[in-house]
């Protein structure tokens, strides 16, 4: 066994004689304990919070979209749709027009998105299956499925057939647009809600495919984008090069998280300023562990000098205290980690820490986390250790 890591563990094990020296490194440990103990717990609540702020997104936006990369629409024919049906992969496409227009109920007008789209859509999305009041859209109908918010805004009941919800979508051509005449104009009936969140419950008001092509003066084959489900774990990068194969590289195939870049890039930048915070508080903890290293140097100054006198090298002895320290960060490590881990499991079975009343924190348990606390403790403990540990010199035995 290594010399200096030998009497390394002697002096992790054994008591001082010093009763003060054990109570200031105890305090060192739990101090690393804490410390890892709080990383890790704020880590997986953040990890909770940012997988509940994703299934917002995930509700309303497919695994792989397709749009044109010129102008709002592009064609789509028959051995396109068979060539998509045949990469490895893909589950189900549904094919979409969607198009910012005029919406007008009880003299309240609101401008926002017009979805159009297909039977395969309950296929690739979850959000017909989960409304909040209403069912969703039956075939060759001029029904509508609407967001909370712009129900709330123009005050739309359900299945009101004596009081439709007007659409206007102006009508290609150039110049100021003056009269209703310059205008493609049909009636709906909302017959659902969806709720997701206070942005998209404000932006989509869905119709079934043909309603819209007829209002955009699409023709049969012309859509505005193309929405995919692929199936779990398989290679999305391959799947999208075959896609843009199938349209002769005029399209761009976009992933959801691509689709919602401004939020992940808000998510992780929170998630890396979070870690910031409670490194740096990690780091004020290790420099009372650095000085509890140097209070054990001391306590062992005759112990270092006869080892020094019998022919060990300052080198080696500076390693003892180097294993000492790192042993103590990874044990205060694993310890907050293993402590940290059954709070989370606690929370996330019990629920005991509540946002509101039907909400509790959200904790996900991740092995990334784990190893992100660890190599944060070992690494900045090693660095604490190596600083401590290079006041062992030959001045110190004169």
């Amino acid at each position: 066994m290594n010399f200096s890591f030998y009497i390394a563990k002697r002096y992790l094990f054994s008591k001082s004689k010093n009763n003060a020296i054990t109570i200031i490194s105890r305090i060192a440990l739990s101090g690393i304990i804490i410390g890892s103990l709080s990383l890790f717990v704020v880590l997986s609540v953040f990890s909770g919070l940012r997988e509940f702020s994703l299934t917002f997104s995930n509700d309303c936006d497919p695994d792989l979209k397709v749009s044109s990369q010129k102008g709002k629409s592009f064609f789509i024919s028959p051995i396109q749709e068979s060539q998509l049906n045949k990469i490895v992969g893909v589950v189900n496409y549904s094919k979409v027009i969607e198009e910012r227009v005029l919406f007008s109920f009880d003299q309240k007008q609101q401008v926002t998105y017009l979805k159009g789209v297909d039977s395969n859509y309950v296929v690739i999305n979850s959000l017909p299956k989960n409304l909040f009041n209403g069912v969703w859209l039956k075939p060759n109908t001029t029904q509508a499925v609407v967001g909370y918010g712009i129900a709330q805004k123009l005050s739309l009941g359900l299945f009101d057939v004596n009081n439709p919800l007007e659409v206007f979508v102006p009508k290609p051509g150039k110049g100021q647009i003056e009269s209703e005449d310059q205008f493609n104009k049909d009636y709906l009936i909302p017959i659902g809600i969806y709720a997701i969140n206070e942005e998209l419950d404000s932006k989509y008001v869905f119709v079934n495919i043909d309603l819209a092509s007829n209002l955009m003066g699409y023709q049969p084959n012309q859509v505005s984008g193309i929405e995919i489900k692929i199936k779990p774990n398989c290679d999305e990068n391959q799947i999208i090069s075959e896609i843009k194969k199938v349209f002769n590289n005029k399209v761009e195939v976009k992933t959801r998280a691509q689709l919602n870049a401004s939020l992940y890039k808000m998510l992780n930048t929170e998630n890396f300023v979070l870690y910031l915070i409670f490194t740096l508080v990690i780091i004020m903890i290790l420099f009372a562990f650095a000085g509890a290293i140097f209070m054990v140097i001391i306590d062992k100054k005759d112990n270092l000098k006869t080892m020094f006198s019998l022919g060990t090298v300052v080198k080696s002895l500076r390693r003892i205290f180097l294993f000492y320290g790192i042993s103590i960060c990874s044990i205060g490590g694993v310890l907050g980690i293993v402590i940290g881990s059954i709070t989370v499991f606690i929370q996330h079975q019990y629920k005991i820490i509540m946002i509101t009343d039907t909400l509790a924190y959200p904790v996900i348990f991740t092995f990334q986390n784990v190893i992100i606390v660890l190599v944060t403790i070992i690494s900045l403990g090693s660095i604490a250790t190596l600083i401590a540990s290079s006041r062992v010199s030959k001045k110190l035995f004169d």
